[in-house]
């Protein structure tokens, strides 16, 4: 191993990033009065990222697991949790500290990846990052509810239904199934309105915010069909973000209707490409009007057909990325990427172990979403360690599936202590010995 590759495995690996988040956690002002202090808030908080970082099936398992000699001394020598604290004391704790609290603890992991070169691999159409952007919801319940809930009320019964949702943002790369999640936007209601959040409103914030975070990162966003209006695509020039958004006949017949009439006049242009049996036929034109209410609004314009023998998929995008018979394919490429926010990165969120939609603890406040951005940041350590970690890549190529690797994990967390965070993968890959005896799993 070169020497370059020791100091990425060393700055990259659990044990340095988890010690990066205790640090960031640290700084965040505390809610209570110091003198009725008796858990540290960064304790707190560092209980509730291990909770999600080990895959925890509830608040209540994790508190009763914390009991195991072998789970209290990791907690200790791997997260560095010096004051254990109940499942009754964890939601207290957390429900009242601001969510933005949080938010730095994504841009410092961001620069770690960004100074280790860990970033390289994801640039796209030159010095580029493409963003996928999409909503999600994560809790949705009649009985239980807090202040930043959003609401529905069924108009035939009157009955409420409370829910959280946030909108969630990642660098992906369509040849990785690695993303790097940024730190989501809740969708929640704002402080002093009545009203619901939106998707939106919470877009708005998100670009703002984005850009502040990262104001020299050469951007593309890519987003579904509901995202091309001009009032967003207005946003994001004004933030200087590049753009290619899914786009439909139905939502757009004004712009697809002046694309048949170029087509018809000559003006467009199409071509085909033949690889491994698949054809791929191009349609585009650049600079046409978004719709008929903003003429001066001008997008370039694909069409894509993937053909092959069994069946025929159909996509169409608006992009401000000048469309070539050279640059069409990446650019479809990069349309088509969009769904790794919700394959690589919401789905995997929701059943592989993270149990994003399970309600960990509600609390009045801001427990609720809390508790997402904390399992969030956690999924973007796993990742990180995926992009960057020598030896947990070659862990989880043991493994063969992230699902099997966090079940080993939790095993062995729970049945053997150790010393550090690499001590427990090492375990895992090489295996250990009782009385003279070698154990090895496979």
């Amino acid at each position: 191993m070169t020497k370059k590759s020791t100091t990425i495995q060393s700055v990259l690996s659990g044990d340095s990033l988890f010690g990066t988040i205790r640090s960031d956690f640290e700084n965040i002002s505390d809610h209570r009065q110091s003198g009725k202090v008796k858990i540290p808030l960064a304790d707190a908080l560092m209980s509730g990222f291990a909770m999600f970082s080990i895959k925890a099936s509830s608040l209540l398992k994790f508190d009763e697991e914390t009991k195991n000699e072998a789970v209290g001394n990791n907690l200790r020598n791997i997260y560095k949790i010096k004051e254990f604290c109940s499942d009754t004391q964890m939601r207290e704790i957390i429900d009242p500290i601001d969510p933005e609290a949080l938010s730095p603890s994504y841009k410092t992991i961001f620069k770690i990846l960004e100074q280790q070169n860990g970033l390289e691999q994801f640039k796209f159409l030159g010095s580029y990052f493409l963003l996928s952007v999409d909503g999600t919801g994560y809790f949705s319940s009649k009985q239980v509810h807090c202040e930043n809930c959003q609401t529905k009320t069924n108009k035939k019964t009157g009955e409420i239904t409370y829910s959280h949702a946030m909108l969630g943002i990642a660098i992906v790369h369509p040849d990785k199934k690695e993303v790097i999640p940024l730190a989501p936007e809740p969708i929640i209601r704002q402080d002093g309105t009545k009203k619901n959040d939106c998707e939106r409103n919470a877009a708005k914030r998100l670009l703002r915010k984005l850009r502040d975070d990262h104001p020299n990162l050469p951007i593309i966003i890519t987003e579904d069909a509901l995202s091309p209006n001009a009032p967003h695509i207005n946003d994001l020039k004004e933030q200087n973000m590049r753009f290619i958004l899914g786009v439909k006949e139905g939502d757009h017949k004004f712009l697809f209707s002046q694309v048949t009439k170029e087509k018809l006049a000559g003006t467009t242009t199409t071509f085909e490409i033949e690889d491994d049996g698949v054809i791929h036929r191009f349609h585009f034109i650049n600079k046409v009007p978004l719709n008929e209410s903003n003429q001066d609004l001008l997008v370039n314009f694909m069409e894509y057909w993937e053909i092959t023998d069994k069946k025929t998929q159909y996509f169409s995008w608006v992009s401000d990325i000048e469309i070539t018979t050279e640059t069409a394919y990446e650019i479809m490429k990069g349309g088509r990427g969009r769904w790794k926010i919700e394959n690589e990165t919401f789905n995997t969120l929701k059943n592989q172990g993270y149990k994003f939609e399970h309600n960990f603890g509600h609390g009045y406040k801001n427990l609720s979403v809390n508790f997402a951005l904390l399992m969030m940041l956690a999924f973007l350590i796993d990742q990180v360690q995926e992009i960057g970690c020598q030896l947990f890549q070659a862990v989880l190529g043991k493994k063969g599936r992230r699902i099997r690797l966090w079940k080993t994990i939790k095993s062995y967390f729970h049945t053997l202590s150790f010393d550090s965070w690499k001590m427990l993968l090492e375990t895992i890959f090489y295996g250990f010995k009782i009385n003279g005896f070698t154990i090895l799993y496979e």
